[in-house]
């Protein structure tokens, strides 16, 4: 994939996200789109990924985050745009 200079999106996913297995599924996204980053499991029950990458994958993945794995239910996404931080490869928190 090639659609410009990287960007980089912070992503705070509300509803039933925990438990779920939001950030597996999550990483197994990024992976695929090849994108770095990170996912965590926030105290407040959310659950916060950073994407890192090409901007059409990392669209791609922003837009899975609004559904995400077939067990959770996703009430609301907010979408961070930040600056690139040169990230590699794709983590759990």
């Amino acid at each position: 994939m090639s659609g410009g200079e990287p960007v980089r999106r912070r992503v705070l996913i509300s509803g039933r996200v925990q438990g779920v297995g939001f950030r597996w599924s999550c990483q197994r996204v990024a992976d695929s789109l090849s994108l770095s980053g990170w996912c965590r499991n926030l105290p407040d029950g959310r659950v916060e990924a950073v994407f890192e990458g090409d901007p059409k994958a990392v669209e791609q993945a922003v837009a899975w985050c609004r559904g995400g794995p077939p067990s959770a239910l996703v009430t609301a996404v907010d979408v961070v745009p930040e600056m690139p931080d040169g990230l590699r490869g794709f983590g759990l928190r």
